[in-house]
């Protein structure tokens, strides 16, 4: 049963951690708060399950704890990073003041980064730029390792390969983080410490066949994870995963041809500004019309109502805002161990 913790409370223990294995102040605070972001939103396989390994990568050296990132290309309403391994989150929200910049001067602005180290959860960074009235989106890849194999195939040669979008309507945004594979490393590499199975046979092993087991993904030899669309139509999630591959890898000119070692991630960051197209009122007017006509859709009876993505993850993120985030079975115990070889006191269960 998950405990939960004051958000507030998890978020400076968070980083007080950060502080005390060496990262710079600013750092400190944009991961913690991204990744408590993270599971007050529900994406528990990228919130602060993530810090334990984070820390692992800052004591090992593979994260820098201080430094900038070096600009090594730049348009009126381009930029092309070289992030370093820096802290994901920092550089995401960095990445997303400079796209804002150039979005409200051109009416889009992107910001690309080779050698960014993990970014956590997508979903975490798009209300701020929503509450902006702004459209953002970013993707992500990991040239460092492969779990998703293509359509019909049997090796793995790319990841689960992220889209985030949010953009502002009338009623509320809509915020949607979707993997183009069906499930993710994180949840896979949960279940298989766990002893536990997939709700759904979502992997392949290495002859092909369809398994609810996650212990095939790290198995030799290794199966892997299916695009979204499954058996019968994973064509289309493979090739959404292809196009992620591009916009990142690609664009940043730094990829799977240089085969890097670490984890890490290449990124996309777009920010569009409505006012610049056919003006504010009409983008939100036109997309909260929409929103609205799926939210009053018709159900089959005993049916919830339709939901907005991005609606269930506001809704947790105020109720746990309230009552106490929840951290699943065993982040505690990494984090009490963190806590104790730090000397940073580890914040008390809510009852």
């Amino acid at each position: 049963m998950s405990q939960h913790y004051d958000a507030q409370e998890i978020t400076r223990f968070s980083t007080d951690l950060l502080l005390a294995a060496g990262l710079d102040d600013d750092k400190a605070h944009a991961v913690a708060e991204v990744l408590v972001e993270g599971d007050l939103m529900g994406h528990t396989t990228h919130g602060l399950q993530l810090l334990a390994p984070y820390l692992e990568e800052i004591q090992s050296g593979r994260m820098p704890v201080t430094g900038e990132y070096e600009v090594i290309s730049q348009r009126a309403a381009v930029q092309t990073w070289d992030g370093r391994y820096l802290p994901g989150p920092w550089l995401i929200l960095k990445a997303m003041e400079a796209a804002e910049a150039m979005a409200r001067s051109c009416g889009t602005g992107t910001v690309v980064i080779r050698r960014s180290n993990h970014i956590a959860c997508l979903a975490a960074y798009l209300k701020r730029a929503t509450d902006q009235d702004l459209v953002v989106v970013i993707e992500s890849s990991d040239p460092a390792t492969k779990s998703v194999a293509p359509y019909g195939g049997l090796e793995a040669t790319h990841t689960p390969n992220p889209i985030a979008v949010g953009y502002p309507t009338d009623s509320g945004p809509v915020l949607l983080d979707v993997s183009t594979s069906i499930t993710t490393n994180g949840m896979v590499g949960r279940l298989n410490k766990q002893n536990s199975r997939l709700p759904y046979p979502w992997l392949k092993d290495h002859q092909g066949q369809a398994t609810d087991r996650p212990e095939v993904l790290f198995d030799e030899p290794k199966g892997s994870i299916m695009p979204i669309g499954g058996l019968d139509h994973g064509h289309k999630g493979y090739a959404l995963g292809l196009m992620v591959e591009a916009l990142t890898s690609g664009l940043a000119g730094f990829g799977r041809v240089q085969a890097p070692t670490q984890w890490g991630a290449s990124v996309m960051v777009q920010v569009l500004d409505p006012e610049a197209f056919g003006g504010l009122e009409a983008f939100k007017r036109e997309t909260g019309a929409l929103a609205d006509a799926c939210r009053n859709n018709p159900v089959a009876e005993g049916d919830p109502q339709v939901r907005i993505p991005g609606e269930r993850g506001l809704d947790l993120h105020k109720r746990y805002s309230q009552q106490g985030v929840p951290l699943p079975e065993g982040v505690p115990e990494a984090l009490h161990n963190w806590s104790e070889r730090l000397g940073v006191t580890f914040p008390q269960a809510r009852q």
